[in-house]
């Protein structure tokens, strides 16, 4: 077997996930760095109307970025029962007709984001004053995105072989060519917040090569011409499982914008102190993406052998590491947030003093839940890599119904701090329809039969 792959049906199940955890948790620090770099040099060196106007379409890239990792991640799962299932025929059909339906996809939401942009940043009443920079630079990122979703699919695929080395090299990689043309645009070339969105495009390029090289070294994967001819059953089983997961992400980016609808009504300084914060939800999450990836394709690949006890092993154990970094990096963030928060706003800018007190006090309430959200993260990744896509779109439902109604209602009692309140309820809402869903299918597999007992 290919260096460049890694079989998660046989080992122990605490060694396994660690290891390939740790590459993404490396891969996430290294994607906040250059997030960080991003916002930091759009806040310090452009201004608190320039950090603003990245909040102000932040959801709305989040929608179509939602939609095309769904899909993609979609795709994935496939793809990780295949190679579980040791099915190399199936495997390069999945990975042929997933490249042509991820074309066909990038070109059609290339259009409606282009298309919609302007019309719906006024919608969400976005100031005159950051408009234009807020337009600039969510088309550049809109006219990439085809170069988003080849890194996606790349890398997606890359975890489901249980590769996440070459997924972290990437970004290591991306990140640094980001932040030295991110330098390089902003502060030599003076491109503004346009020059901040091409360095992105740029990076992601460069990750998807990478990505692509690796690729192909591996034999399980190396696709001929037939595997590119479309197969309509096959299809529309990765539409199955990739649509239920954009519906999920755009039901989600919809709620976000609901969301930004109503900070925006708070003035430029509280639409600050929000990006603010949003832009280290990141760390927040670091390790629940990280260990819910890791579970998603140990789930996936386990799921093709049929190995459910292993399965329910694995699990265990991902659990319980993720709700104990929870714990250790909400105390971080508790203890040191207002130090961390000077990265992105000078309190010496008009407004600046306001922007930091309104952000730690944000940071600081989602911190305490974060438990909550890391639950929601592992629950969701579990049950969409034993195949059921459906009940994860549900929770993104409640989570749209959680965020919006919160975020329009409380302010009428409470001001903006009603606004603080709605991602944590967003989270809640997604746990009560993740975790019984989850208990159930557990105890369904109690019955189910396992293939051998020594892989444990």
């Amino acid at each position: 077997m290919s260096e460049n792959v890694k079989n998660m049906t046989e080992g122990k199940t605490l060694p396994i996930l660690i290891k390939f955890a740790l590459p993404l948790v490396a891969g996430n620090v290294f994607q906040l760095m250059y997030t960080f770099f991003d916002t930091a040099i759009v806040g310090k060196y452009l201004g608190v109307q320039a950090l603003a106007s990245l909040g102000a379409c932040e959801y709305l890239i989040w929608l179509l970025y939602g939609i095309l990792q769904g899909i993609t991640q979609g795709f994935s799962i496939k793809m990780a029962q295949d190679f579980g299932a040791n099915d190399e025929k199936s495997l390069k059909k999945v990975v042929g007709n997933s490249a042509v339906l991820s074309v066909i996809s990038s070109i059609i939401l290339l259009a409606a984001g282009i298309l919609s942009s302007k019309p719906i940043l006024k919608m969400l009443h976005t100031p005159e004053e950051i408009f234009p920079l807020s337009t600039l630079y969510i088309n550049i990122l809109f006219m990439g995105l085809p170069v988003i979703f080849a890194y996606n699919l790349l890398a997606g695929l890359l975890r489901s072989l249980g590769n996440s080395k070459t997924p972290l090299q990437a970004v290591i990689v991306s990140s640094v060519i980001n932040i030295v043309l991110d330098l390089v645009f902003v502060l030599v070339f003076k491109w503004g917040i346009g020059g901040a969105a091409i360095a992105t495009l740029i990076a992601q390029i460069f990750a998807s090569m990478f990505c692509l090289m690796s690729l192909r070294k591996i034999p399980q994967v190396r696709i001929s011409k037939s595997d590119l001819k479309i197969d309509i059953i096959l299809s529309k089983k990765l539409y199955i499982l990739g649509i239920p997961l954009a519906i999920q992400g755009a039901i989600i980016a919809v709620g976000g914008m609901i969301v930004e609808f109503v900070v925006n009504s708070f003035g430029v300084a509280f639409m600050a102190a929000y990006v603010a914060v949003t832009k280290l939800y990141g760390l927040l999450e670091i390790a629940a993406t990280s260990f819910g990836f890791a579970l998603m394709s140990f789930v996936g690949q386990n799921q093709g052998a049929k190995l459910f006890e292993r399965i329910k092993s694995g699990t265990k154990s991902g659990m319980t590491l993720s709700l104990t970094c929870s714990v250790i990096i909400a105390a971080i963030m508790i203890l040191f947030g207002k130090s961390i928060l000077t990265v992105f706003v000078s309190e010496s800018d008009a407004n600046g003093a306001l922007v930091m007190e309104t952000a730690y006090r944000y940071l600081r309430l989602m911190s305490t839940f974060l438990p909550i959200l890391y639950l929601l993260w592992l629950t969701r990744s579990i049950i969409q890599g034993l195949g059921n896509t459906f009940i994860p779109m549900i929770s993104g439902i409640m989570e749209f119904v959680m965020r919006t109604g919160s975020s329009l209602i409380l302010p009428i009692f409470i001001g903006s701090n009603g606004i603080l309140y709605a991602e944590v309820l967003a989270w809640i809402g997604a746990d009560l329809v993740l975790i019984p869903t989850f208990i159930y299918m557990f105890r369904k597999m109690k019955g189910s039969k396992t293939l051998s007992d020594d892989r444990h």
